[in-house]
């Protein structure tokens, strides 16, 4: 679980500052107002870890077929100032401690500072919060550096590090093994995000599935489908779990996914709106239902202990649903250790999770929330202070645009009216 970030001189930040990240953390604000960057800070190491090739990239800001696309350097950079570095911080807690080996046998030509380290003791130490940050310039990576409660570590290039997280280092004997260990966590730490974005693809009259099982549903919940029936060859739960919720979000009665007669690995993805109703296909009723669809099969398809980042979850949705979808949330975290990351711009979703948090239905040390708004071009955010009764003492003024300001003008405009027509 990732449980703080920070970026600095990041497209519209010059400094998000320190993040606390919690199982359920929510990102709110106008349009425009960075809250998106934020995710792609993390979009963006996880594309990088997935890289196959160019190991000498300290980051890989994509191409049209990545999960996100940032052009370059120059690019991502703070007001585009190139004399400024590309500075990231992530701290996360491992799934499984993490061990590293003797230190006496090391042998390294670069400049590595090991400190922290309990005097006479050369076993194995555990980690259980490790941060990562990097220092970029145009041309390569600066430095890369670890720290746990144990001891500290830091690598400084050119040719000292790769990617944004590894080690380039000589070493003898058994000592090899020391950074490897920080990497390996590293890559599983951003191999395990699931990432929906906040376009949906449009429900189809037929989905193509011949037994493949993909890692996730695809930026836009193009594999949902796949998912779905690649959980029943898996014996994962999802189908049990889609249609439970899909009753308690009032959507449908029921549904089945059928093979398509004569059209080999074609299936039709048939609802009922009510139990005694017809049964149709998925392109025949609301679209909010096709909007949703991915994002719960997301939440039951993704492994325990996995981390989702969801953009914009209640698009096209009822207002209700919106606020249903945070009960869907509590679950996963709760009964599934799965992390939520969401950007959102729904006030339902947030008044639910604050009534739910007043219930005790989840613990205020569980959630973080955030304010974002942006100033003369610079992007500025704000930890809403929620106590465990879901109360906000710091509510941003038109955080839901003006209400009571709308309310107010429009009960003047009302009895200019009815002056007017006397």
């Amino acid at each position: 679980m990732i449980t703080e970030l920070r970026a600095q001189n990041f497209k519209s930040w010059e400094d998000t500052g320190a993040l606390h990240f919690a199982p359920l953390t929510g990102l709110f604000g106008a349009n425009s107002t960075g809250k998106t960057s934020i995710l792609q800070v993390l979009l963006l190491l996880k594309q990088t870890v997935e890289r196959p090739s160019a190991w000498s990239e300290p980051l890989y800001f994509g191409d049209d077929e990545s999960l996100v696309n940032l052009g370059s350097f120059d690019d991502v950079i703070y007001q585009h100032r190139q004399d400024l570095s590309l500075d990231i911080s992530v701290s996360w807690k491992p799934l499984e401690d993490i061990h590293i080996v003797d230190l006496r046998g090391l042998g390294i030509p670069i400049n590595v500072e090991v400190q922290k380290l309990t005097a006479g003791e050369w076993g194995p130490a555990q980690a259980k919060n490790i941060t990562f940050s990097t220092n970029i310039n145009r041309s390569s990576l600066k430095s890369v550096y670890y720290e746990t409660p144990q001891y500290k570590f830091q690598v400084e290039g050119p040719g000292g590090v790769f990617r944004c997280y590894g080690f380039r280092y000589q070493a003898r004997g058994g000592a090899q093994e020391l950074f490897s260990n920080f990497e390996e966590a590293f890559e599983n730490l951003f191999s395990s995000i699931r990432y929906l974005g906040p376009l949906r693809e449009h429900p189809r009259p037929h989905y193509v599935w011949e037994g493949d099982h993909p890692e996730g549903i695809g930026q836009y919940g193009e594999k949902a489908v796949a998912a779905l029936l690649s959980g029943r060859i898996n014996r994962l739960s999802v189908d049990e779990q889609i249609l439970k919720w899909l009753q308690q979000l009032e959507l449908i009665d029921s549904y089945h996914l059928q093979p398509v007669a004569n059209i080999g690995g074609n299936y039709e993805f048939r609802v009922k709106k009510h139990k005694d109703g017809p049964e149709v296909r998925l392109t025949d009723v609301g679209f909010g239902i096709s909007q949703v669809l991915p994002v719960l099969i997301l939440c039951y398809y993704v492994p325990e202990g996995g981390i989702l980042i969801l953009e914009q979850p209640e698009a096209h949705l009822h207002p209700k649903v919106q606020a249903d979808l945070v009960d869907v949330f509590i679950d996963v975290v709760k009964n599934r250790n799965v992390q939520v990351i969401l950007e959102s711009h729904s006030e339902h979703l947030l008044m639910r999770l604050m009534r739910r948090t007043a219930e005790e239905q989840i613990s205020v040390d569980d959630t973080a929330l955030y304010f974002c708004q942006i100033n003369d071009g610079t992007s500025a955010i704000e930890r809403l202070k929620m106590d465990e009764y879901g109360n906000i003492s710091n509510w941003p003024q038109n955080f839901f645009g003006d209400e009571m300001g709308d309310l107010a003008a429009k009960a003047k405009a009302e009895i200019q009216r009815k002056k007017r027509n006397k």
